[in-house]
């Protein structure tokens, strides 16, 4: 193949779903616009919440905050793009455009790993040492611990994204992906791509992977913890504190384990993972959150009365 030297002018095709009928590319574009409001009615909700109802300010509910930033900003990096290349079949996205998207797609998507990473240890704190949780978890360690997760995510997704796109691009420009991301863009590459895909492998690692391990093994103390607790309502108040965040996990880290392991030719499958951590996670967080926690659920009656008494 010959390389590319306009890419940098002519950009690139995202393909997305234009393997299927017009009719039912009409009928995604129409989901992703109804996952798409979803995602940000119900993350901005929880967001407004944690800030305003003072019974909500405690460390875990402050990276509840941070990871619904995350979703929102997360969301609005892939979803509207698909669905204008859905609905009125512009796929086209210029050379920068493509960089651009992958870089905040990488800062939003590393920062929620992270941050699930850092919840795992508020709630090892609180479980394992609670004497000394608001001690170890003071306002300080928090806005570090919160800090820390988006200046990593910024400092990864530079690596990545400048990797990837420092290499030359071959003839064809068709990405064939609803998104830009590095192992689509790299099977366009021209001339060897040891170099970048070693950068990406490294960098992919310590971001998934090591946020991943922590959470493992902090919750190997932690319910060794809970099983040396006497009373069964004790036990159950303990695992109900960590339920919600622990299928956080699941969805995030499984559907993205799953989507990077798969093999190049299940293009099918990859694109269904993707969608599954891209769009589904994000919105369904506010949901987990909210659906079994009560001081959420009262925060958010609080906030209807105040709706219905200015309406």
């Amino acid at each position: 193949m010959t390389e590319l030297n306009s890419t940098h002018g002519s950009g690139f095709l995202l393909l997305g779903f234009s393997d299927v009928s017009p009719r039912l590319q009409i009928l995604i574009g129409a989901m992703f616009t109804l996952i798409y409001l979803i995602t940000l009615i119900g993350n901005l909700i929880i967001f407004v919440i944690l800030t305003i109802d003072p019974v909500l300010q405690t460390p875990m509910y402050f990276f509840l905050k941070n990871l619904s930033l995350a979703d929102i900003w997360f969301t609005n990096v892939t979803i509207p793009k698909t669905v204008t290349g859905s609905l009125s079949q512009n796929r086209h996205i210029s050379f920068k455009g493509c960089a651009t998207q992958m870089f905040f797609f990488f800062v939003f998507g590393i920062t929620e790993c992270v941050l699930l990473a850092v919840m795992s240890f508020d709630r090892y704190v609180a479980i394992c040492i609670p004497l000394r949780y608001m001690t170890i978890m003071s306002r300080s360690m928090c806005t570090y611990l919160a800090s820390g997760s988006w200046i990593m995510s910024t400092v990864s997704s530079l690596s990545l994204t400048s990797a990837t796109f420092s290499l030359p691009f071959c003839e064809s420009h068709e990405i064939n992906h609803f998104f830009c991301d590095v192992p689509p863009l790299m099977e366009l590459a021209c001339g060897n791509t040891f170099i970048s895909e070693t950068v990406t492998t490294l960098t992919s690692v310590f971001t998934l992977m090591v946020p991943f391990l922590f959470i493992i093994i902090t919750y190997t103390v932690i319910v060794s913890k809970i099983m040396k607790i006497r009373s069964a309502e004790g036990r159950s108040t303990a695992a109900s504190t960590c339920a919600s965040h622990l299928v956080s996990v699941v969805l995030l880290y499984g559907t993205t384990i799953l989507t990077y392991a798969q093999p190049k030719s299940s293009y099918s499958m990859e694109r269904i993972f993707s969608v599954c951590y891209a769009c589904l996670t994000p919105m369904l967080n506010p949901l987990i959150y909210s659906l079994r926690n009560k001081e959420v659920k009262g925060a958010l009656k609080k906030l209807k009365l105040r709706l219905s008494k200015v309406i």
